[in-house]
Order: structure tokens, then sequence, then C-alpha cells
């Protein structure tokens, strides 16, 4: 009787084991599920229509830079590394750069009483639809010159309306009338699910016609030198 009880002891020890073992392995399954492979990178496919960018239209090189106005290594991006692309890639024809805004550091889950990165993104696309590219590009360089804390509701729409009195040519009542009324909300919203959608989980990200840049680590990167190699790679 002994030996039977601690049979049945040692079975029921064995299949809890298993059970365990396969919870386990469902569960790493989960949470690889739909990433990319180790140094393999994201490859969405991107409806650029109606995104701001830098550049000729006809260059042969699309970048994407997914970025949050609020972002601090966002901004560092703008005043490093955005100005290098610039020079030698934007100016000479060779690629166009692409801003792909994913409002995401105010999120209500953030604790923050305005969701000030999305009144960011939808007072870039107000201006856009009244000045273009060069309008967006204007505005973007003031929102990130005027960037506040991350933690902080800084981009307030009054901020943004005052922010938006620096750019040239800009109807600013017809500015204040798009922002009041959340009239590019709609564009903002498709813009973060088409980011979200492709897996992207941090600013910046950068994209060289439709991969993600990668460093020598197999990590995500933004440093020029592995941005400018991924461009050199696709112009050949």
């Amino acid at each position: 009787m002994t030996r039977l009880q601690g049979s049945n002891s040692n079975r029921t020890v064995l299949v809890i084991g298993t059970l365990i073992a396969v919870a386990l392995i469902a569960l790493a399954l989960f949470a690889v599920r739909g990433k990319p492979a180790p140094g393999a990178g994201l490859t969405p496919n991107f409806n650029l229509d109606g995104v701001a960018f830098a550049g000729q239209e006809s260059a042969p090189v699309s970048v994407v830079v997914v970025e949050d106005f609020k972002c601090p290594v966002c901004k560092n991006f703008e005043d490093t590394i955005a100005p290098e692309l610039k020079t030698k890639y934007i100016d000479t024809g060779k690629a166009k750069l692409y801003s792909m805004i994913w409002p995401f550091l105010s999120s209500p889950s953030r604790g923050l009483a305005q969701d000030d990165s999305k009144f960011a993104s939808q007072a870039a696309r107000c201006v856009y639809d009244q000045r273009g590219n060069d309008g967006f590009n204007a505005y973007k360089t003031i929102l990130f010159r005027g960037q506040g804390d991350e933690t902080t509701v800084w981009a307030t729409k009054t901020r943004l309306k005052d922010l938006a009195g620096s750019v040239e040519g800009l109807d600013q009542s017809a500015f204040a009338t798009c922002l009041d009324t959340d009239a590019t909300a709609a564009r903002v919203e498709a813009d973060k699910a088409q980011v979200e959608r492709a897996g992207v989980n941090h600013t910046p990200t950068v994209f060289v016609n439709g991969r993600e840049v990668m460093n020598a680590s197999g990590q995500s990167s933004y440093a020029l030198a592995d941005v400018s190699a991924a461009i050199d790679a696709a112009s050949n």
C-alpha cells in the first residue's frame, strides 16, 4: 500500500510539472508572437498618403521617422541627427524624410490630465493642411524647440496656438478653429493605429524603404551611422 501511494504521488507530481512546463512554453510563444526575430527588424507597409515629408517627392529613398512631440530622445534626434541627414541626403535629392507622429506619451494610462501629445499632433496636422510640407516642418522644429518636460502637460491648445504664431504665412484664426474643433483628430488616430499595428514600441524609430534601421548588434537604431548606412544600401 505504501509503495502504491508513493507511485500515485510521484505520478501526480509528474503531471503537475508537465502542465507547468506546457504553460510556460505557451506564455513564451505568446510573448514573441508577432515580433520579428532578433536582428530582423520591423517591415511595415505604411500608407504615407497625406503624411508630411521633407525633401523632393522624386527622391528614390524613403525614410520614415516615428516620433512623439513630447519625446526628449526625439528632440535630440531632431537637434543632432536630422540636420546631418538633411545636408547629406535630403538636400541632395537622395532621400525624403517622412514624419510619422505617434502620440503616446500622455495617454490616459500615464496619469496626465490632458492628452497633450495628441493635441500637438493635431496642431501639426492643422498646420500641414494650411501650409503643406514646409509649414509642417517649420512647426515641427518650433514644437521640439519649445518642448517641455514629458511628465507634464505643456502642449496645451493655448500653448500650441502661441507657438504657431511663429509659422510664417499661417492663418492663425483658421489654425485656432482647426485645433479647437479637433478637425484633424481622426487622421492623428489613423497614423497612431498604423504605428501600433506595425509593432513599434519606442520613439524615435527609423525606417528606410520600409525596413527598420538596426545596428550591428541587431537592435533598433536611430544613430547617424546606422541610418546613413541603411540609406546608402538602399541607394545602391
